[in-house]
């Protein structure tokens, strides 16, 4: 089996386990159990994190079998893998608007990462990771922040998502750097660096639990599947010094496939923003014996009340608010009794 048939195989296995774990994650916010530190004592969302770590493992080793120009884009097939899985292990529908939305996305990741210049062996400088992890850490805090002006689940969600992807992506960067000083047997910058990579990736993780809370699986998850790839490409091409194959026909290219991605990005949001506004908007039905469904009593001061139809032997009531009629005297009903007891008593006494 030739090395590049064992790097495509390892993609895939990458893909179906962050797929998986996406999906759990997903679920443990939908519970909505234990507040935001629920998921922490949950045994799922710890599951979720072993796939996450065993799918980030299958992409290193990719990584050495591969090339990145073909290991990168397979791995764009995470959202792609998570739909059909949601629908068959949870029972998730997906629709023709949402597989748009995630070709879409899909189809502009790959096409941006394989116009992707090959990396060059430039590594970055242990002078320039204090300021580029101090910068990825207030990028993080200020777009966490900024979801709290979100009104809009499904909006808030895709802005925690985006941080998820610049604190995935930035702990990418790191894993390379860090990757290259144990190649190079450089360890003085090592321990810092794999502090960072600790915090960055424990962030990513969190975040990425919190977008799926009430905002569904396909648009945080194709969020973080683009933004991710997307930060690690910016950074090699500003700080490392790589660009786009083709000169600036390979940039404009590359510009109109993260046109497209977006657009499947947005598309996602939008569709599952409207899913669960008609979801919120669909009236429940009311049980017989629900007290919501018995009519409301009309109070004293509504107005008339509503006409019956005529009865002879009962008073009319008014139709406004004011003193009820009186109601005329009736007969007593025991004066036959009574006058027997009369008779009776007279007939006792004597003489």
């Amino acid at each position: 089996m030739s090395s590049l048939v064992v790097s495509v195989l390892l993609c895939l296995v990458s893909a179906v386990c962050y797929a998986a774990a996406a999906i759990v994650q997903e679920r443990v916010a939908a519970s909505g159990e234990g507040g935001a530190y629920g998921p922490l004592r949950r045994p799922s969302w710890w599951g979720a994190v072993a796939l996450t770590g065993v799918g980030a493992g299958l992409h290193v080793v990719a990584l050495a079998f591969g090339p990145l120009s073909l290991v990168q884009p397979l791995g764009a097939l995470t959202i792609v893998f998570a739909l059909p899985m949601a629908a068959l292990l949870v029972r998730r529908p997906v629709g023709p608007v949402g597989w748009r939305g995630a070709l879409l996305a899909t189809g502009g990741l790959a096409g941006l990462l394989a116009l992707t210049g090959p990396a060059r062996t430039e590594s970055l400088d242990a002078g320039q990771r204090p300021g580029l992890a101090m910068g990825a850490v207030v990028t993080v805090a200020v777009v966490s922040l900024g979801a709290r002006w979100a009104r809009r689940p499904v909006v808030r969600g895709v802005v925690l998502a985006c941080a998820a992807g610049i604190a995935f992506g930035m702990a990418s960067v790191f894993t390379k750097a860090a990757a290259e000083d144990w190649t190079a047997h450089r360890t003085d910058a090592l321990v810092p660096t794999l502090i960072t990579i600790g915090l960055l990736a424990s962030a990513g993780m969190l975040l990425s639990q919190a977008s799926y809370r009430g905002a569904g699986l396909s648009a945080p998850l194709a969020t973080v599947t683009v933004v991710n790839p997307a930060v690690a490409a910016a950074v090699g091409i500003t700080v490392l010094g790589e660009g786009f194959r083709y000169g600036l026909s390979g940039g404009l290219l590359a510009l109109a496939a993260g046109a497209v991605a977006a657009s499947g990005v947005i598309t996602l949001t939008v569709h599952d923003s409207d899913r669960k506004a008609g979801r919120e908007r669909e009236p429940e039905p009311l049980s017989p014996a629900d007290p919501g469904s018995r009519p409301p009593l009309l109070p004293a001061d509504s107005g008339p009340r509503p006409s019956h139809p005529a009865d002879p032997g009962r008073p009319s009531l008014p139709d406004g608010p004011g003193p009820l009629p009186r109601l005329p005297a009736s007969r007593p009903r025991c004066r036959s009794r009574s006058r027997f007891l009369v008779s009776a008593r007279s007939a006792s006494k004597p003489g």
